[in-house]
């Protein structure tokens, strides 16, 4: 028996000290996410934020700004937060598409995320969320936050040497 209860601690402590870890992490990851984000729109000419490749698609400020919208709704998902911004759609406010505010306003949405995910209680990891025909767990959202605005930092690259500036580069770790 006793063994039993042993063994039974020592797995819960595991599972702590890999909840903890998971956090900080995530954490890192959005931390070198931010850095690479806010150095793609320092890279970017300010007169060249409305720039886009073709018609049909966003333009520089538009793409930032919707990977920050992302970042926000999908984190705000995992992590229970209030979203800041509320109902304001950032991306299509087009007093927001100049550079400082588009710098300001992805660094607030990378602060939103890291500030949620540092107090989350690592037990909630596994409660699903749903949000419209999704099921997500909260883990699953903060994941898919990340995913979502490296996507649209990505597409930016092509404008970045569409205006012959080479990307900043990555950042593995």
């Amino acid at each position: 028996m006793k063994k039993l209860v042993l063994l039974l601690f020592a797995g819960s402590m595991l599972n702590a000290t890999a909840q903890s870890n998971t956090i900080e992490d995530l954490i890192a990851d959005f931390e070198r996410s931010k850095a690479m984000s806010l150095e793609y729109i320092e890279a970017m000419p300010e007169d060249k934020f409305d720039y886009k490749p073709t018609e049909g698609v966003r333009s520089f400020a538009a793409q930032m700004l919707h990977g920050a919208q992302g970042t926000i709704g999908l984190s705000a998902n995992g992590t229970g937060q209030s979203p800041i911004y509320g109902d304001i759609n950032i991306e299509q406010e087009m007093s927001f598409h100049t550079k400082p505010e588009v710098r300001k306003i992805v660094a607030e949405s990378f602060d939103f995320a890291i500030d949620g995910i540092r107090n989350m209680d690592p037990a909630t990891f596994d409660e699903v969320v749903v949000r419209g025909p999704f099921e997500v767990t909260r883990l699953g959202w903060i994941r898919k936050a990340n995913e979502h605005v490296g996507h649209h930092r990505g597409q930016t690259a092509i404008y970045l040497r569409m205006q012959g500036i080479t990307p900043p580069s990555y950042k593995l770790f």
